[in-house]
């Protein structure tokens, strides 16, 4: 955000107030082992002192916006029970205007999913379109691949059916066990082996809809496959397409439990001019989901993460301020 071209130090002129307030690692500090007063402490402390801000009462908190690295449910804690989740941050009527960015959204129109950090910060544009062409060339000898664990403690979760699938796939499938010991599914190097090497990468539900895994596979020009709408389709709305069957495929995960489709059978079918047209697709999208090295900077390129939530915000913003007239 400080090395952001367009930043003011006078608040009262700004098109939109970012407010440092990290969120989810404050959060984090508190979510095991602390009663909710705790939990909810800093948020009541941080809208205290914003409230006592000129800024604030300009439009009431319409104009401010913050980051947060958990899903946006996180901070939406129903009740005071210290046996319930997280906090009550986004339920205080105070935040109810203002806008956060998260890598995880819900149905609240005051939250926007913004996509998970990958380990690819290009700083130059050669950078950006050298990775381009090298995913257009790989060679993907599997047809389908999942990097994951099988969250064994969830009822009926797609996971395992998923890995029952991939490992009776006949070699159609590779599978990157995130149970295993050395924590694989950690090194970036081997997740981008794994999905490079791929034409389709599963993206199941994992404890939420959404994973990084997603857009480490768009990253490495592989089709994700998904299997919940609310996994990409209706979060990231300000970075994929629209028509979703441009660039995924969508698996009815109830149908995967049923025994309706068989991955492999429906991944088969899918004819190599869509697939060729479809990870073109995926390719073109890799400047909108990167976050580039801001200490040099993309010129000629799309701009990337950071410049479509900072352009979101601007667009949401003006358009607050319009309708407040």
């Amino acid at each position: 955000m400080k090395k952001y071209e367009c930043l003011t130090n006078d608040s009262l002129v700004a098109s939109a107030i970012f407010a440092p307030y990290y969120a989810g690692l404050d959060l984090r500090r508190y979510l095991w082992g602390f009663n909710t007063s705790m939990r909810d402490s800093s948020g009541l402390d941080l809208i205290n002192w914003l409230k006592q801000k000129p800024q604030w009462k300009t439009m009431w908190g319409k104009d401010h916006f913050l980051v947060s690295s958990r899903i946006a449910r996180d901070f939406r804690r129903k009740s005071n029970r210290k046996s319930d989740w997280g906090s009550n941050f986004r339920f205080l009527p105070e935040f109810k205007n203002l806008l956060m960015l998260t890598i995880e959204s819900g149905p609240w129109k005051n939250d926007i999913a913004v996509p998970y950090p990958t380990s690819f910060h290009p700083s130059s544009d050669d950078q950006v379109l050298q990775w381009q062409n090298l995913m257009r060339t790989q060679n993907r000898p599997y047809l389908f691949s999942f990097a994951g664990a099988s969250r064994t403690r969830q009822k009926n979760s797609t996971r395992k059916e998923i890995i029952r699938h991939c490992q009776s796939s006949n070699k159609l499938c590779k599978l990157l066990d995130c149970n295993s010991v050395g924590h694989e599914c950690d090194d970036p190097l081997k997740l981008m082996n794994l999905f490079r090497s791929s034409i389709f990468c599963l993206q199941p539900p994992g404890d939420s809809l959404t994973r990084r895994s997603t857009f480490d596979s768009i990253l490495a020009g592989c089709i994700p496959v998904f299997f919940h709408p609310g996994s990409a389709y209706t979060q990231y709305l300000w970075y994929l397409p629209k028509n979703y069957s441009n660039y995924s495929v969508f698996i009815s995960a109830n149908d995967l439990k049923l025994g309706k489709v068989r991955i492999e059978e429906k991944l088969v079918t899918v004819s190599k001019d869509e697939v060729a047209s479809m990870r073109e697709e995926v390719i073109r999208l890799i400047p909108r989901i990167i976050y580039g090295d801001r200490r040099s900077g993309l010129e000629s390129v799309e701009d990337d993460a950071f410049d479509l939530a900072i352009e979101g915000v601007l667009k949401r913003v003006d358009r607050l301020r319009g309708s407040d007239l």
